[in-house]
């Protein structure tokens, strides 16, 4: 999966849990009206997706996107 491929995604998973349309890079999740249990969800959409686990130790650090695509590269590159 190529990074334009994993960016397509994730904005897709977001959008879908969300019902927001545009998911800018840096935008924080919050001003989007993205609430805590939206975050689950996309959490748990995206370990579903990517079968992969989010350590909790992470999640207080997924406030936008680029944060989401960041932490979600890095773990597939450490699970490839």
């Amino acid at each position: 999966m190529t990074d334009s491929e994993l960016r397509v995604k994730l904005r897709e998973i977001i959008s879908e849990v969300s019902e927001v349309d545009e998911i800018p890079d840096e935008t924080p999740f919050k001003e989007l009206g993205i609430d805590s249990m939206m975050a689950i969800e996309i959490v748990a959409e995206v370990e579903r997706t990517y079968k992969l686990s989010i350590p909790e130790e992470d999640l207080r650090k997924l406030t936008h996107f680029e944060a989401v695509y960041g932490l979600v590269k890095d773990l597939l590159a450490k699970a490839a």
